[in-house]
């Protein structure tokens, strides 16, 4: 028995989680009933990821913060400055895809009671509470927000503390780092249960309808990710950037697409941020950062379901619309993750925009909510993946500029 772990786990891990998709599928669709217990596996998973994932963030920001010595620099800043513009060109991405391929929407009365913010300064507002919120509720309803705004404090403040202090923090730190990686080798039995559960309950019948929405916003995640980000990191590296940016698709962006949470996604990311070698000081605060703000699936959303309903309503844009749009979807993607139920739920803020009526953009929510068995998944891959990428390209950016 010790040898045929020993064997598994020998594999590489990204092709373990595919065996995993493949016998999902197959149970799914041969024999759904007798192995419909296989569905209990992804619960669990993501169960334990989500679980594990607050307390990682709190202990590695501040264990970060805290051993920081002075003087040592880090890529904060332009990590922050790549997070910015790689959800404004997908924003970008989504406005200008919607003119050239419009589409209109059959609506749906699905979602009508969720209460969606009224305005940006209710969003503003929900981040601002969401970082002053009491650090023991913060981790139990994980608002990351919330727990990053702990974890720098105490960071700060711990930076003087004794020698004795911080090496209890960083055994700590390496306690719950050990308890995720336990938690990833479980990843192709999670998955596993996760396809299973997701084809046998949803099929893939309720996407024919709107299919040609779908392909449209699938077709830019995509663009935003195998061209759009490649060029950003191009530009800052100049390198071939596709060997990096498709490792980070495939051992970041296919766990957070079974997942559709880039939340639950950090202990991977934290994971290949070390096997690429880059500097635990620096991705021990980005990629939690990144899970927070860096969205750009949810600005390509948020556009192109805007502008799905404008065309649906016959409402004509005009290019200032437009970019007000654009500015608009990136900083609402931005502050997704500090709003109840995500992206679809800024769709009626970015609606307001034409006039759009409260009842009708909650409508395009419930068509959200339809297709967000792959729509979610695709955006939380891009998001999630770009979270590395992006730390990746600061750290080889600074390395070139130092020689």
């Amino acid at each position: 028995m010790k040898n045929i772990v020993h064997k598994w786990s020998q594999i590489s891990l990204v092709k373990r989680i595919l065996v995993g998709i493949i016998v999902g599928i197959l149970f799914a669709v041969a024999i759904p009933e007798a192995t419909s217990w296989v569905s209990i596996f992804g619960s669990l998973f993501v169960g334990a990821l989500k679980a594990v994932a607050p307390i990682l963030v709190l202990v590695l920001v501040m264990h970060a913060i805290s051993s920081h010595q002075s003087g040592k620099k880090t890529n904060m800043k332009f990590i922050l400055v790549l997070y910015a513009i790689g959800t404004v060109l997908a924003g970008v991405v989504g406005v200008v895809t919607s003119f050239i391929f419009p589409v209109t929407l059959t609506l749906t009365t699905g979602a009508v009671e969720v209460a969606p913010p009224e305005g940006i300064l209710q969003v503003l507002q929900t981040l601002l509470t969401s970082i002053v919120d009491n650090p023991v509720n913060a981790i139990i309803n994980a608002n990351y927000l919330g727990i990053l705004a702990w974890a720098i404090l105490l960071g700060f403040a711990l930076k003087k503390a004794a020698d004795s202090t911080k090496t209890m923090i960083a055994n700590f730190s390496d306690a719950v780092t050990n308890i995720v990686k336990w938690v990833i080798e479980l990843a192709p039995f999670g998955i596993m249960g996760l396809v299973f559960d997701a084809i046998h309950t949803n099929g893939l019948e309720s996407l024919v309808e709107y299919g040609q929405l779908l392909v449209l916003l699938l077709g830019c995640m995509f663009f935003v990710a195998l061209v759009i980000n490649p060029l950003i990191t191009f530009f800052f590296t100049r390198q071939n950037p596709y060997p990096l940016v498709l490792r980070t698709l495939r051992e970041s962006g296919l766990t957070a697409f079974f997942t559709r949470s880039s939340a639950a996604n950090i202990p991977v990311n934290l994971t290949l941020c070390e096997k690429l070698g880059l500097d635990e000081d620096t991705y021990s605060v980005s990629i939690p950062l990144g899970a927070t703000i860096n969205m750009a699936g949810a600005a390509v959303t948020i556009s192109v379901l805007t502008l799905a309903t404008a065309h649906t309503l016959g409402i004509e844009v005009d290019i200032w619309t437009a970019i007000i749009l654009v500015v608009l979807s990136a900083v609402s993607a931005a502050g997704a993750s500090g709003v109840a139920g995500g992206s679809l739920l800024l769709i009626p803020l970015a609606c307001s925009l034409f006039g759009i009526s409260n009842d009708i953009a909650m409508q395009v929510v419930g068509v959200g909510f339809i297709i967000g068995v792959l729509q979610d998944s695709c955006e939380t891959a891009l998001n999630s993946s770009s979270d590395v990428l992006f730390t990746a390209t600061a750290d080889i950016a600074k390395k070139r500029s130092e020689g």
